[in-house]
């Protein structure tokens, strides 16, 4: 590395270090203030309502130097912190519930430990980064003559470690001060990458809640296998039933028609040509419920043009207008891809059938191994997770890929659905 990069990439850390510095002071005593506080109040009732909002307040301070520490310094810090349970209840029920489960969780006592280590250890670290360069400028200005006015006016001005009362001494000062300049040319990046080390000590999960999300992670892996193999059975028993009653009935009866027009070719010409027609209209029916049964297992759409191609084709059959923005520069395996596909396609249908949209939009990129699809409606509103609800069968197919699913619905709309699915693109 070249002495004007690393002198680059010194002043970078000194202008991340001062920061963080001032947010690691700021907002881990205000924080830190309003947790302690809050959490007392819940002796008066009155913390049942404010604790929930604080802490995840809380949360959003810890991510966002999560998501810091990873683009500054490389440094990754994963998100510990237990999901909540789906279908919470809404109202001050639902507040009470989630400000228990907050409390429950040993991730939240974790982050107001680190707001403590924040507003201190991590202060000081972060601001020497800055520290380091800017000090040499108050050596100079010592050394330029300003250390004798202070001097005459009887201050006894220290730089450092050396008492300031002569030019000798403040020439001693500039020179440090060049040193104290290098050294942060040397060590600044590491500065700053101490700071998120010391914060991953406090914010990244421990090896008892690895565990514990491991767990609960294949408790729910195991739950969507089951379900998937509960709905691929109801699928093959749907597609069973509409072969039987559909195409299958038709063709039988198309071949007892042209059983009779064997018979009746040479005896009764007229009856055998009506009876000829019957069964050439009937061939068209069958391979119509043919193609609309194949379509509903996997449209030829998405096999050949991929997963954004086909929910765009999907928008086009909406008897409402519906915008599509898809930003895919390849493609997803063909399991993920089928999922995805009948996910927005419900989703699709519930905000015509259930929320009374008017107009939608759809939102498909990919980003970070991770597919992300959004299906927002100008509809009523109200919608949530629940047992029975064709939200819950959305999840459940999500599920299967370890997917998750997310819905905000505030009553009056509009209503946001969010699918994420881990996956890589090919």
């Amino acid at each position: 590395m070249d002495a004007m990069t690393r002198l680059k990439d010194a002043v970078i850390a000194g202008a991340r270090g001062l920061y963080l510095a001032i947010v690691s002071l700021v907002g881990s005593i205000v924080l830190f203030v309003f947790s302690v506080v809050s959490i007392a109040f819940l002796l008066l009732g009155v913390g049942f309502l404010t604790t929930p909002v604080v802490l995840t307040g809380v949360r959003k301070y810890a991510d966002a130097h999560r998501a810091r520490a990873d683009e500054w310094s490389g440094v990754r810090i994963a998100s510990p912190y237990r999901p909540f349970p789906a279908g919470m209840r809404r109202g001050l029920t639902g507040q009470v519930e989630r400000c228990s489960l907050m409390l429950k969780d040993t991730a939240t006592w974790r982050d107001l430990q680190w707001l403590l280590v924040n507003m201190t250890a991590g202060f000081v670290v972060a601001i020497l980064a800055p520290a380091l360069l800017l000090y040499m400028l108050y050596g100079w200005v010592l050394a330029l003559g300003v250390w004798e006015p202070i001097h005459n006016a009887g201050g006894g001005e220290w730089y450092a470690w050396i008492h300031v009362t002569s030019q000798s001494t403040a020439n001693q000062a500039a020179a440090l001060g060049v040193g104290f300049f290098l050294l942060g040319v040397l060590v600044n990046t590491s500065l700053v990458r101490s700071h998120f080390l010391l914060a991953r000590a406090f914010l990244a999960p421990t090896s008892a809640m690895r565990e514990r999300q491991l767990a609960e992670r294949v408790d729910r892996l195991t739950e969507t296998r089951h379900d998937a193999v509960d709905n691929s059975a109801a699928e093959l028993r749907r597609i069973e039933r509409d072969l039987h009653d559909g195409a299958q009935a038709r063709l039988v009866a198309m071949g007892m028609d042209l059983g009779t027009v064997e018979a009746l070719i040479e005896t009764d010409p007229a009856r055998a040509k009506q009876l000829l027609a019957k069964a050439r209209h009937d061939s068209g029916e069958a391979l119509t419920e043919l193609r609309d049964l194949v379509r509903g297992i996997h449209p030829p759409v998405l096999a050949e043009r991929g997963l954004g191609d086909a929910v765009k084709a999907l928008a086009l059959r909406m008897p409402v207008p519906a915008e599509v923005d898809v930003e895919l520069p390849g493609r997803v395996e063909a399991p993920v891809e089928s999922a995805a596909y009948f996910a927005v396609s419900e989703s699709l249908t519930n905000a015509i059938k259930h929320a009374g949209a008017d107009r939608i939009w759809v939102d498909v990129h990919h980003a970070d191994g991770m597919l992300r699809i959004a299906v927002t409606d100008n509809g009523k509103g109200g919608a949530v997770l629940g047992a029975g609800s064709g939200l819950s069968g959305i999840e459940r197919r999500l599920g299967t890929f370890d997917g998750v699913l997310a819905v905000s619905s505030p009553a009056g709309g509009p209503t946001m659905v969010t699918m994420e699915i881990p996956c890589a693109l090919f």
